[in-house]
């Protein structure tokens, strides 16, 4: 343990870069609380995306990194905004005609339209812990609505109002002229509606702990800040939740970085001390435009899964958070690979490059084994070429290769040729085209065949890959990286791939020869 610590506490990965500033901030005494608090937030309008596994994914990396390094007992507490309004009637879910009338209202005061729980703010809350523990996250999950209405905010709420001035003059630099004339930190729920308003306060009394202000029917109500009639802005929220929950770390998109000032000033203003926190990038699509759910262009997780396992999702994820990132389905086979690159060297690295890999902070430093005889790459380019509709296609080419590989003993290779298929079918054969080779290409295709079918059974996918280079320098092509864009384009309807050679090797000599015949003919 000892020379773990040491290790870790020199560590460049971020994940420990980021625990440390935890060791520090408790290198005096441990917390009063008995514990390092993690959050993370959810806006429940919807169902959890990328960006959510992302977010807990990350941070748990970072708790895990700490825990690492001290044993001081850890927290991850998921919580939820459902106490939100609902600004907007989703178009995805049934009959969405019946929510119009709950506009504004807290999300936990909406009806269910999927008619399964005693609210819309319930039935996304129970979308996100399915989601969580479909990947296994430790974490405590907490609803505003029950910390605003069970009191566990009112000490909070209080403060707020005996210091509402001060915060009030943290918020209001940072509003147009027009909306600071308007504007209060609270929110009060309408007595008579039950929706969230956005009024001025005519009156915030320190001394009773209560607001007055003009309701939707035009009276004046004067009612407590605490036991859920009101809730507070998002920033103030933020900044106040830091402060009633002792948060510790909590990290958030870029989004969000010009507003963690305030979140900071009004946690101290509060009575609270701000938690170390980390900015990420945002993802980008395919065209570098940043991903957005409303306009449609990022990947689900489910699109994910569809093709690859969770991890490889993880260690996306791992990869630089603080640099923006494409994220769209050429991503997945990218990741796939590099994965299981870092599961094979990591019993024979020394630990502290054990700790810079990827892997560690994914497995809690002890990531099983790799099972992929055949790279994520390579049974692509082989359902390419094979036209494979099924997994059991795969195998009969993969047992060539891997003879001692069965689906019961690699079952991860199992799942990742079945992977390999569906996105073969839905993103490589919808597309795919192959053209025809210019003469030179074609003469040299001509000698690669004849040279192919002479060659001795058993040879290597080295020994195999070595005949693809010389044709391609005895046919005098400039550039060879040329020559290997023709095999893929020609032979196989794409622009790159693996080795040549150790395609050669898993699809078969006589295979190829027949597909060069094919492409020639």
């Amino acid at each position: 343990m000892t020379e773990l610590r040491d290790a870790a506490m020199t560590s460049k990965a971020w994940p420990f870069e980021e625990a440390r500033k935890l060791v520090k901030r408790y290198a005096k005494a441990p917390p009063e609380k008995g514990y390092v608090l993690f959050e993370t937030g959810y806006g429940p309008s919807g169902l959890p995306h990328i960006g959510t596994f992302g977010e807990v994914a990350r941070t748990t990396m970072v708790r895990r990194a700490f825990e690492a390094l001290s044993d001081i007992p850890t927290k991850l507490v998921c919580f939820s905004d459902d106490m939100d309004g609902m600004r907007k009637v989703p178009e995805n879910v049934p009959d969405p005609e019946q929510l119009t009338e709950h506009m504004h209202k807290p999300l936990t005061d909406v009806p269910d339209p999927f008619k399964e729980f005693d609210s819309f703010g319930n039935h996304n809350n129970a979308m996100l812990r399915r989601f969580l523990d479909t990947f296994g996250f430790e974490y405590e999950f907490a609803s505003a609505t029950d910390y605003y209405k069970n009191g566990k905010f009112d000490g909070m709420l209080l403060r707020a109002a005996e210091r509402y001035d001060d915060v009030m003059a943290v918020m209001l630099p940072s509003l147009r002229e027009e909306r600071q004339k308007t504007y209060s930190i609270f929110l009060p729920i309408s007595p008579t509606t039950g929706r969230v308003l956005y009024v001025p306060m005519k009156e915030v009394n320190a001394g009773d702990g209560t607001i007055t202000f003009e309701d939707e029917d035009g009276t004046d109500v004067t009612m407590p800040v605490t036991g859920g009639n009101v809730k507070l802005q998002w920033k103030p929220d933020f900044g106040m939740r830091w402060a009633a929950l002792d948060v510790d770390f909590e990290m958030y998109g870029k989004d969000h970085s010009t507003n963690t000032p305030i979140y900071d000033k009004i946690c101290r203003v509060l009575g609270g001390k701000a938690p170390e926190h980390f900015t990420y990038e945002l993802f980008l699509d395919d065209q570098g435009q940043k991903i957005s759910k409303s306009a449609g262009n990022g990947l689900s997780v489910d699109e994910w899964l569809t093709y690859a396992p969770s991890e490889s999702l993880g260690y996306f994820m791992f990869q630089k958070p603080k640099t923006a990132k494409r994220l769209y389905f050429d991503s997945i086979p990218k990741a796939m690979d590099e994965y299981h690159q870092q599961l094979r060297a990591f019993p024979d690295q020394e630990l502290t490059k054990q700790l810079a890999n990827p892997v560690w902070h994914m497995h809690r430093g002890q990531p099983p084994a790799s099972d992929m005889d055949v790279s994520f790459s390579m049974l692509l380019n082989l359902a390419s070429a094979a036209g494979a509709e099924n997994k059991d296609q795969m195998w009969g080419f993969i047992r060539k290769y891997a003879p001692d590989a069965t689906p019961e003993t690699h079952p991860g290779l199992d799942e990742a040729a079945a992977g390999a298929v569906r996105y073969y079918n839905d993103h490589v054969l919808p597309t795919k085209t192959r053209r025809a080779p210019f003469a030179q290409e074609a003469r040299a295709l001509s000698d690669l065949r004849d040279r192919l079918a002479a060659v001795p059974e058993g040879q290597s996918g080295e020994e195999l890959q070595q005949v693809v280079y010389d044709v391609g320098k005895e046919h005098e092509f400039e550039n060879l990286r040329d020559w290997f864009k023709a095999l893929y384009q020609v032979l196989l309807g794409q622009d790159a791939g693996p080795r040549f050679g150790n395609f050669i090797e898993l699809y078969g000599v006589s295979e190829t020869v027949a597909l060069i015949d094919e492409s020639l003919a």
